[in-house]
């Protein structure tokens, strides 16, 4: 027969700890820890796939535009593409915009940006040099440090993590 003392022990005996309760929390935060970082790279590496996309589009404007003009178009001071407007007097043509001519060629509606673009941050836009008339080198900073089709680089001040994916003709 249980009597009062037995039924106290016996509820007692039932509850966790507060140590118990402790290392439970822990061990949940621990792993709440783990589970968002690497949430945080995979979204990482998902948008470089998009530069690295991104970048492939351009290529393929770029020498729809080569093909029509015999050249490739020149850049700006803030590494965007000359290729807009008429044939006499070319102008930028903004990353996020449309590259149109005024001889009615689109080459890129719209013309990709970088997925993290801010407005009035020149970190996360792509660049562009019209090196000559058959050369161009286009760039993309990815946020992956390990990525295999990365190169490094030394400009940080445009690239924080040191890491650049480069297409040329």
């Amino acid at each position: 027969m249980l009597t009062a003392n037995n039924q106290q022990s016996t509820i007692n005996n039932l509850a966790f700890t507060l140590i118990e309760l402790l290392v439970v929390i822990s061990i949940i935060g621990i792993l709440t820890t783990l589970v968002l970082a690497n949430l945080n790279a995979a979204r990482e590496r998902g948008r470089d796939a998009q530069r690295k996309s991104d970048l492939h589009t351009i290529q393929t404007a770029l020498r729809l535009y080569y093909n029509d003009t015999g050249s490739y178009p020149g850049s700006d001071g803030n590494s965007q593409i000359l290729g807009c407007g008429s044939k006499d007097s070319r102008t930028s043509c903004p990353w996020g915009g449309v590259w149109t001519t005024t001889e009615g060629a689109i080459y890129a509606n719209p013309l990709p940006k970088d997925p993290l673009d801010v407005p009035t941050d020149t970190v996360n836009d792509y660049r562009y040099a019209g090196v000559d008339a058959d050369n161009y080198i286009l760039e993309a900073c990815l946020e992956n440090k390990s990525d295999a089709k990365g190169i490094g680089t030394t400009s940080l001040t445009w690239c924080p993590s040191g890491m650049e994916y480069v297409v040329k003709p």
